[in-house]
């Protein structure tokens, strides 16, 4: 019963995160995504280090009720480092799903709305426009000091956003510049927007003849470059674990697919071979 509770549960969010993907887009532009490196899915060493950081970052807030600790071990990891490395709770079994601790009650009280459950979140955020890898991998390589909002952070990809940056540390302090085409009532402008590593912002204003397109572009300047590097390659790991985690099944399916369609082209050729033999003496 629980399990299929957890189903409902989790259908309702690709719903929901799907609606609210497309009213985003519907609403106004979006920042261009940045292109996911797909090759990181097939990588042992990318998705360990993607779960490394999937338990001890994402994993207090964000559940992932459809993903059980031992399917890890497809991904080259086995019971015992799955167990001393990356489930924290004690009374936690490798056979169970990636709960978490807190009460949605409280998580309602904390942060205004429950955090999703990410077990298949990278399928909830993809739409026609782009691929929910790509989506995500510029969510968490588009945050910057924002020192008006709540949190003291903000994110070119989802305005407002009520997640805070909790990698900050190892991202690095960086400039943000944001670049918006928009249309007002005197006409269409060009809005350019600094935003230093302390958050505040400097405004810029400049009209623009005729009626181009709206837009938006986002560019940074990390104070530490290597650092900053390094915060990618980890994002990119984090992205290929979420993609793994939401179809942990994928790479087996494409490989026995091939098997499959090889069968089913060799059972063709020896169909109309017997067929063949069959009706030859028959006129």
């Amino acid at each position: 019963m629980n399990r299929i509770k957890n189903l409902i549960f989790t259908l309702a969010a690709v719903l929901v995160g799907g609606l609210a993907a497309g009213a985003q887009a519907a609403g106004g532009v979006t920042v261009p995504m940045d292109v996911f490196p797909a090759a990181r899915t097939k990588d042992l060493a990318a998705l360990q280090n993607g779960a490394r950081i999937f338990a001890n970052h994402c994993l207090n807030c964000h559940s992932a009720t459809l993903m059980r600790w031992n399917r890890l071990q497809d991904i080259g990891l086995d019971e015992r480092q799955i167990r001393d490395f990356l489930i924290f709770d004690p009374n936690r079994k490798v056979g169970e799903t990636m709960q978490i601790s807190m009460k949605p009650s409280d998580a309602k009280s904390w942060f205004g709305k429950v955090p999703p459950d990410l077990s298949v979140i990278v399928r909830a955020r993809t739409t026609f426009d782009y691929r929910g890898t790509d989506y995500l991998f510029t969510l968490l390589r588009g945050y910057y000091r924002d020192a008006d909002s709540a949190t003291g952070w903000n994110n070119v990809v989802y305005p407002n956003i009520a997640m805070p940056h909790v990698l900050w540390y190892q991202h690095g302090p960086r400039e943000a510049t944001i670049t918006r085409v928009v249309h007002g009532d005197k006409g269409s402008e060009r809005v350019v927007s600094v935003y230093d590593v302390d958050g505040k912002v400097t405004v810029t204003r400049t009209p623009l003849p005729g009626h181009p397109p709206e837009s938006i572009e986002a560019r940074f300047k990390p104070v530490d470059a290597e650092q900053a590097r390094r915060f990618d390659e980890d994002m990119a790991d984090l992205v290929a674990y979420l993609a793994f985690m939401t179809d942990p099944s994928a790479v087996d399916r494409k490989r026995i697919g091939v098997w499959v369609l090889v069968f089913l082209l060799l059972f063709t050729g020896a169909a109309w071979w017997l067929n063949r033999t069959f009706w030859r003496d028959i006129k």
